[in-house]
C-alpha cells in the first residue's frame, strides 16, 4: 500500500550550491549533510539532493505546497528560479506553478486549500 509522498530527490551537480540555495529556499538548513546526500525536512516530507544524476524538467513532477502561491512564486524568482508554468488555477480553490531551479530540475508548488495536515501518516 502507498501511503503518500515521503521524499522528493534533486540531482544536484554542484552539490554545496545546490544546498545553499535550497537552504535559502526553505529558510532552513539539512538536518542530513553527507557528500552523498543532502535532506531538508519540509513539513514532515523530505527534499533530497544527490550529486549524480542530471538535472531536469521531465519524469516525476512533486509539487511542494505553499500558503500564498503567487508570493512564492515570486519570490523563488528572486532567488535565482526561472518561471516554468505560470500559476493557475486548476479548480476548487487549488493552484499550481512550477519553476526551474538554477541547477535545472523542475520545482513544482501548489497552493491546495483542501490538503490536510492532519491526515499526513
Amino acid at each position: 500500500m502507498i501511503l503518500g509522498l515521503r521524499t522528493a530527490i534533486y540531482p544536484a551537480p554542484d552539490l554545496d550550491a545546490a544546498k545553499a540555495w535550497y537552504a535559502q529556499v526553505l529558510e532552513q538548513s539539512p538536518y542530513f549533510d553527507e557528500p552523498f546526500y543532502v535532506g531538508f525536512n519540509v513539513g514532515g516530507f523530505e527534499l533530497g539532493l544527490v550529486p549524480d544524476g542530471i538535472p531536469g524538467i521531465a519524469g516525476p513532477q512533486p509539487l511542494w505546497g505553499v500558503s500564498q502561491i503567487d508570493a512564492e512564486f515570486a519570490r523563488l524568482v528572486a532567488l535565482g528560479a526561472t518561471p516554468l508554468e505560470p500559476v493557475t488555477e486548476v479548480g476548487g480553490g487549488i493552484k499550481v506553478g512550477a519553476l526551474i531551479d538554477p541547477f535545472g530540475n523542475r520545482f513544482g508548488i501548489i497552493e491546495n486549500p483542501h490538503f490536510d495536515p492532519a491526515a499526513v501518516k
